[in-house]
């Protein structure tokens, strides 16, 4: 199931409200994608509103009913179409899925991208040694500039604000205080059942589905606040600095999420590719270690981190002011975003 945010664009005005965001279902494929209005089902059927379509939130709150319930409005929506309950992509606007995740966690679970990384930085003072650990890594299989061991020993994140989170083809205002805004090529878990020291065996049961997931980053910044030794902080908190869409994939139909091919393109430019299956911890395992002794809810947010080339900083070449920036990872879909800058004042 293919769960979507949208604004009625043939009903409401442009630049509506969050507060007028409806939840929906993706159904078939382009060019007869189309998009089941839940809640208005219901009103074509006479039926009183249920509170687990008013938003994807609330959805995951209610559990197996909700998902029950939804795929019975599916099919009645299917059978008995009508302008009102099915539409097409054109009538609406998407929104992030997630309009307020209840919570960010953002991992670091790919070697290598931390591996390249590191690697351009050290070519800009010492391009030498970028270029010999490039060849030692080629020739003996490890790098150099490996991860220190605790990164090996468990996941390591940190948490993001829930709060800058926009959704796709929507502007992504470059900060002020950077020249060098990064895209990210990540996905991200979102979980659907509440639970505390959850096991490995247990923690598919506790994650609803995964969506595409760009965590904008400034690097020129992210570089010195790295020097105080806490990790990231204003270099990626910041307005609208969080892109994730274009749906929520329930994880019944994405399958293994450890197996996904992932790319992305810059003015329609390949720039990156690799697979979730360099993961070093599955989302099992991130589950499990984040869920000791804290409580981990529906609607919270676990991103896998940057997949190897999966940003400007590894390829040390960088995107502009008007570029669109597009993440597609397998099963999930295409995230589009467009970065402008920020109008003075």
């Amino acid at each position: 199931m293919k769960l979507v945010t949208f604004i009625r664009t043939n009903v409401e005005p442009s630049g509506a409200p969050e507060s007028a965001a409806r939840l929906g279902v993706l159904i078939g494929e382009p060019p007869e994608a189309r998009i089941v209005d839940l809640a208005a089902v219901r009103t074509a059927r006479h039926e009183p509103p249920f509170d687990a379509f008013r938003s994807l939130l609330d959805w995951l709150d209610g559990g197996e009913a909700a998902r029950d319930a939804t795929e019975r409005t599916v099919e009645l929506a299917a059978s008995e179409p009508t302008a009102e309950t099915v539409l097409s992509p054109g009538e609406c606007r998407l929104l992030a899925p997630l309009v307020r995740p209840r919570s960010i966690r953002d991992c670091l679970a790919f070697e290598q991208h931390l591996i390249d990384a590191t690697r351009t930085v050290v070519g800009w003072r010492a391009p030498w040694l970028s270029r010999f650990d490039r060849f030692w890594q080629q020739r003996r299989g490890r790098s150099l500039l490996a991860p220190p061991k605790v990164w090996y020993e468990r996941p390591i994140y940190y948490k993001g604000n829930p709060h800058s989170v926009v959704g796709p083809d929507a502007d992504v205002l470059w900060p002020r205080f950077t020249e060098r805004l990064d895209y990210e090529l990540e996905f991200a878990a979102v979980i659907g059942r509440t639970g505390r020291d959850i096991s490995e065996a247990d923690a598919a049961r506790h994650i609803a589905g995964y969506v595409v997931f760009n965590d904008f980053s400034a690097r020129d910044l992210q570089m010195r606040e790295m020097q105080g030794r806490l990790g990231p902080a204003k270099s990626k908190d910041f307005d609208k600095g969080n892109a994730i869409g274009p749906c929520l994939v329930t994880a019944d139909e994405v399958g293994d999420p450890q197996s996904l091919a992932m790319s992305a393109r810059v003015n329609g430019e390949l720039w990156s590719q690799g697979n979730s299956a360099e993961m070093h911890f599955s989302f099992a395992e991130i589950v499990a270690y984040i869920s000791q002794d804290e409580t981990l809810y529906p609607g919270d947010l676990i991103g896998s981190g940057t997949v190897p080339s999966g940003c400007g900083l590894e390829l040390d070449r960088w995107i502009q002011p008007g570029d669109t920036i597009e993440l597609t990872v397998e099963r999930l879909g295409t995230l589009r975003n467009r970065v402008i800058r920020r109008e003075p004042g």
